[in-house]
């Protein structure tokens, strides 16, 4: 191939995000190549059915390896969208490309469209943006004429809820932005939100008292929600409110006696036993931390647990047919 090997690429991560870079590029009458993982063996830095995008700049967003074969699919890429065909390649063990090891063992095959369906993706963007879970179909033929095809199920990027003050509430919010979190914030302390407010995806709410109405838009099967204060009085109503909520994770800061001494006063409120086993508390994997960066990066990986990668073969509508006599 005599197409040159640019040196942009972006790493972002969720299905959603490549998604709306090619939505973005429809919009705009762009060309692009969308990539897909569709089978693995052994070992792999990705998960199967995960997508990356190059558009007609050679920029790359997303990627499928830790760098050992990210530029190789990217340069494939640029020349599909040169020639308007269609590729679906194979590295590692079994690959033509003997040069390009995957150092992880075992082998991956990718998917290259330079003429993905305009409508599924628009479709998807659209799902994506209401927060519900979408399914999106590739198929492609290799050289030797074997066709693959695959249906994944990807899950909307997970929605972090954080209600709290101080150190910890803005180093959760700090590094959950970091990671990729889509950021909700609501605090009592102005000072806080001015601090760390640009990182969410929505206006932070600021807090006026303790037993008014909690302000929980947005929260769904697809969300974590947490309490991060060390003056408890904020938190009843807060929790009540995400308790009656399909949250899939709720926790709150704390030591054990103030998590039972928590429970006791939802209870008091009305709230029963099978609502209060929803409760995860103390937050974080690891017990007794004393720095917030430290309680972050601990809370952040409890929530990681919860949330496996989600993305789902459908097994019921694969389809893997060879053509070769």
């Amino acid at each position: 191939m005599k197409t040159p090997l640019p040196n942009t690429l972006a790493y972002a991560e969720h299905a959603s995000e490549i998604v709306a870079k090619g939505a973005a590029c429809i919009a705009a009458s762009e060309r692009f190549a969308l990539i897909t993982s569709l089978a693995i063996e052994g070992g792999a830095a990705r998960a199967v059915g995960s997508l990356a995008l190059v558009d007609q700049t050679g920029l790359m967003t997303g990627y499928l390896s830790n760098g050992c074969i990210d530029r190789d699919i990217q340069l494939h890429a640029m020349d599909a969208l040169q020639t308007g065909q269609k590729k679906l390649i194979r590295y590692g063990d079994g690959s033509r490309y003997a040069d390009l090891k995957l150092p992880c063992g075992g082998a991956l095959t990718v998917l290259i469209d330079p003429a993905p369906d305009h409508a599924a993706i628009t479709a998807a963007h659209g799902g994506f943006l209401a927060r519900k879970p979408i399914s999106m179909d590739f198929q492609g033929t290799d050289e030797t004429g074997a066709t693959l095809a695959r249906r994944f199920t990807y899950a909307p990027q997970t929605r972090l809820v954080l209600a709290g003050r101080g150190a910890i509430f803005r180093s959760v919010a700090q590094i959950a932005h970091a990671t990729g979190y889509d950021l909700r914030l609501l605090s009592p302390e102005a000072e806080d939100l001015a601090a760390i407010g640009h990182l969410a995806s929505a206006d932070p709410v600021h807090l006026t008292t303790p037993d008014g109405p909690a302000p929980l838009d947005g929260i769904d099967a697809y969300c974590a929600f947490l309490t991060l204060f060390h003056d408890h009085d904020w938190e009843p109503s807060l929790l009540k409110a995400a308790l009656d909520t399909s949250a899939g994770f709720i926790g709150s800061l704390g030591s054990q006696r103030t998590h039972a001494m928590r429970c006791a006063t939802l209870a008091d409120m009305g709230i029963d036993e099978r609502a209060l086993k929803r409760l995860r508390g103390p937050i974080g994997l690891v017990p007794s931390l004393r720095d917030a960066s430290s309680i972050a990066v601990s809370t952040l990986a409890e929530i990681v647990a919860a949330f496996p990668e989600a993305v789902e073969m459908q097994p019921d509508n694969t389809i893997a047919t060879a053509t070769v006599d």
